[in-house]
């Protein structure tokens, strides 16, 4: 899927032709001010599936005629499109985006957070009432410091650019070093099953339910997760998110389907990159999936947490990759973002903050006494 603008030529029109008025002339499904308008398009495969036009004004913007054509409704283009406008008028510092809505789309909206505005009203026969969504921005959430603990054995272990072969146990006891963030002020922790990771199923799901059980901390789970018991074990073993990877690459409909029946806020959505590419299986296979199509393909579809690790970085201590991160919150602004991967030191989780990421995964640097007790707690 890609997301562009476009002009407003015979193909634009016959997408609004042929979803809002089949029986019409390509003319007269032009609008005043079209020449004034910026007008989008989402495509797939080369085809133009959706589109949609845009008005801005004073403070606020008028989108006009989304339409999608049939064949590729349901598959989250329209809402996908509608982000990409409010993150535009964002960034104009425009703070309402609005339109004038058929009665038969307004559940639709409403699913997206628009409210209705007025009464409605008729206009060639067919009800319209206007939608609102306020782009104000919201109180900034917390920044969150995630300490990382990956398991082998039942080990508190680290690897360096994910090589099972360069381990380093830093404690036999992951549950002693939970205990020790949480008396520090930690809320959150991320936890790896790299047993589980290895072998294509959970493993150490004993370790997740004492720690969920025996803690405080809201923990993220993941390596292993590969089918629906696993996700299941995962859930009933107290991790409040599950973490998925390579599932969401190689299988995206058993996915999106966990994240329908789980719901979008049980998900934390792993982008593992090299070379701005996905890479997947444990960091071996790369992919020739760009980063940022893949998380707008995920996005579209209602995933908003969301971590990303330079695999170029992780385990080394050299400083994170902070040119990306700031490209991924540039096209995506809106998503809960966290940082993982290269953290050497505590001005590189204050440069993260800085650049707008949610929160940062920190493993090495924490074990390695990169950054200290002290400088740790500034952040929490």
């Amino acid at each position: 899927m890609q997301i562009r603008r476009i002009g407003v030529d015979d193909a634009l029109l016959q997408v609004r032709r042929d979803v809002l008025y089949p029986h019409a002339t390509l003319s007269a499904v032009t609008v005043e001010h079209d020449a004034d308008g910026l007008h989008f398009g989402v495509f797939e495969g080369g085809q133009l599936v959706t589109v949609v036009s845009l008005f801005p004004g004073k403070g606020e913007a008028q989108f006009r005629k989304l339409a999608t054509l049939p064949a590729a409704q349901g598959k989250g283009y329209g809402k996908a499109i509608l982000e990409h406008l409010a993150d535009i008028c964002r960034k104009e510092n425009i703070q309402l985006l609005w339109c004038n809505a058929r009665d038969t789309a307004v559940s639709f909206y409403d699913r997206l957070g628009y409210t209705t505005r007025g009464n409605y009203f008729v206009k060639d026969g067919i009800n319209f009432i206007r939608m609102e969504l306020s782009l104000e921005k919201p109180v900034a959430k917390r920044f969150e410091v995630i300490p990382a603990i990956d398991i082998i054995d039942g080990k508190c272990v680290r690897l360096t650019q994910g090589d099972y072969s360069q381990q380093k146990i830093y404690n036999e006891h992951p549950l002693e070093v939970a205990k020790e963030f949480e008396a520090l002020g930690v809320r959150r922790l991320h936890l790896v099953d790299l047993d589980g990771a290895k072998k294509g199923a959970v493993v150490n799901w004993k370790v997740l339910e004492n720690i969920a059980g025996k803690t405080s901390l809201v923990t993220d789970f993941g390596g292993g997760i590969k089918t629906d018991k696993d996700l299941e074990i995962v859930y009933e073993c107290g991790a409040a998110l599950a973490t998925i990877g390579s599932v969401a690459v190689k299988s995206p409909e058993l996915f999106f389907s966990w994240v329908e029946r789980f719901g979008a806020d049980k998900i934390f959505l792993g982008a593992d990159v090299k070379d701005e590419k996905i890479a997947v299986g444990g960091w071996l296979e790369t992919t020739g999936l760009s980063v940022f199509d893949f998380l707008a393909s995920n996005i579209a579809r209602g995933v908003q947490n969301i971590f990303c690790t330079d695999i170029a970085k992780d385990g080394l201590l050299a400083g994170p990759s902070i040119d990306l991160y700031k490209k991924i919150l540039g096209e995506f602004p809106a998503i809960s973002f966290v940082a993982s991967g290269g953290v050497s030191n505590i001005g590189d989780v204050a440069a993260l903050q800085e650049i707008g990421c949610h929160g940062v995964i920190i493993g090495k640097a924490i074990y390695e006494g990169k950054i200290s007790t002290a400088e740790l707690k500034s952040f929490l």
